[in-house]
């Protein structure tokens, strides 16, 4: 018989919850977790990409940034603040740690109260039952299972096959946890990254500068014509975006500087620039290699090495489940994780057999200006139901904060995607503005219980707020109207 009923690999958010959950059932369970320190020697602790190099450090430094901004606006209502404002990145940073260590401490605190055996260390399946593995003092530990999850989510990738990408370069990995100013940026990725758009976008925020290097187009899989706001947006602000450009090398100067040679691949030309820190963005991989599921039979997408798992988050050997960015065709995001590792345990332990869903999820990008979003992406739509069957209503509008500060609204920008026919079902809802993750938040209620552009417009609006908005959409595409929103 198997010492554990549960044993889930990956201390991340997907993992944590499905351990806890089936805990609760009065399960046995385990959870390994061991994070292998990146290639410039970052390490962190328990908790996962999200905690510790990931959506929280993330967001508490767009915090930082944003504070900036408002620091400038203050001054046009009249409040008196000596310029030049400095920032120091040391104070942030050590904050920011000091937060996600107690998010360590917390999640260990967690398990030991849920009764769930915690073990620090890197496993790998030796049959489908058995995980064996070696402690920091090198003794090997054997364990084993009725049922397992996978859960060990992903690491940012290196392109290397670029010299000196792997010797010089950092990653987000490492970002997070820089003690020192990173200073004069370069970030590349093929196509944007919405982390490297966020990273970006608070790196110049802080008053560093900042340069983005794109090989395609900004933020893959989302509406296109949002992303292209979001980037002129960054533009806008400050940030310096090198379009249609490939980096062929890095090499360390002698003033200890970083020579970034790229081709521009518009005019053909070769050029390079000198900086302080390069980060590379150019996606992530799933974080398997050492898990040995070759020798036991778990099938995976030989293109992008994630875990092909069905509607119940089933792999292909019976008993072995995987959850979160492992797994192929799932968004890369926390909450749909939890979700899914709370419903997973429920389904093994308690007897119920409701199956994740993954339609309507909300998200957010953090960039300067917030970018939310829940349901279709325009081009989606299209694709999916014809361009003579949707209804696009948008609108430009100003953030009455924006209006005593002077700040430019250009951007400000909400569109919402329907079909044609007569009820008008919100098929997607996206929106450019001020604090846009909490206001898709409450929208993303009624897009999942199926609400129409006729109930929208029974909605009365919150005055004076941006989300009022949408409420007040009423402009479509296809009229070819001016859609800048006058007056109040």
């Amino acid at each position: 018989k198997s010492e554990y009923d549960l044993l889930v690999i990956g201390g991340g958010s997907g993992g944590l919850a499905c351990a806890k959950e089936a805990a609760q059932f009065g399960r046995k369970v385990a959870v390994l977790d061991y994070v292998e320190p990146s290639p410039q020697g970052t390490q962190w602790g328990l908790g996962g990409t999200c905690v510790n190099v990931g959506c929280i450090p993330k967001k508490l430094m767009h915090q930082a940034a944003l504070l900036g901004s408002a620091l400038k606006d203050a001054q046009h209502y009249g409040w008196n603040i000596s310029q030049p404002v400095q920032h120091t990145w040391s104070v942030m940073a050590q904050a920011v740690q000091n937060y996600v260590k107690s998010l360590n401490w917390g999640h260990r605190v967690q398990l030991q109260d849920k009764k769930v055996k915690y073990f620090n260390i890197k496993g790998s399946f030796s049959d489908p039952h058995t995980i064996r593995g070696l402690t920091k003092a090198g003794k090997e530990i054997v364990i084993t299972a009725e049922k397992i999850v996978i859960a060990t989510g992903g690491r940012p990738k290196y392109p290397t096959h670029i010299a000196g990408a792997l010797e010089y370069g950092i990653t987000s990995d490492d970002l997070f946890w820089l003690k020192e100013s990173p200073g004069k940026t370069d970030l590349y990725h093929s196509f944007v990254l919405y982390v490297s758009l966020e990273c970006a976008g608070f790196l110049t925020g802080i008053g560093l500068d900042t340069t983005v290097m794109i090989r395609s187009i900004p933020l893959r899989g989302f509406d296109q014509q949002m992303s292209s706001l979001v980037a002129e947006h960054m533009e806008s602000y400050g940030t310096k975006f090198l379009k249609k450009c490939i980096p062929t090398k890095v090499e360390k100067l002698e003033s200890n500087k970083l020579q970034v040679t790229w081709k521009n691949t518009d005019l053909g030309t070769e050029e390079s620039d000198s900086f302080d820190t390069v980060m590379w963005a150019v996606g992530r991989v799933p974080d398997t290699k050492t898990l040995n599921l070759e020798t036991v039979g778990v099938k995976t997408n030989p293109e992008t090495g994630k875990i092909i798992v069905d509607a119940s988050e089933a792999t292909s050997v019976p008993h072995i489940y995987a959850i979160g960015d492992i797994t192929e065709g799932r968004p890369e995001l926390t909450p749909t994780a939890i979700a899914a590792g709370k419903l997973l345990a429920r389904r093994l332990f308690g007897q119920a057999s409701e199956l994740m869903d993954y339609d309507n999820v909300p998200t957010t990008v953090f960039t300067p200006l917030e970018y939310g979003c829940v349901g279709l992406s325009e081009e989606k739509a299209v694709q999916c139901y014809g361009s003579d069957n949707i209804e696009v209503f948008h609108a430009y509008y100003k953030p009455l904060e924006f209006t005593v500060a002077e700040r430019d609204a250009t951007q400000c920008y909400i569109k919402m995607v329907c079909l044609r026919e007569r009820e008008q079902r919100i098929l997607g809802l996206h929106f450019i503005g001020p604090n846009a993750g909490e206001v898709i938040q409450g929208f993303a209620l009624g897009i999942k219980c199926g609400a129409t552009y006729r109930q929208l417009m029974k909605t009365i609006g919150i005055h004076p707020t941006c989300a009022e908005e949408i409420t007040k959409l009423h402009i479509t595409k296809r009229s070819g109207l001016d859609a800048t929103v006058t007056g109040c």
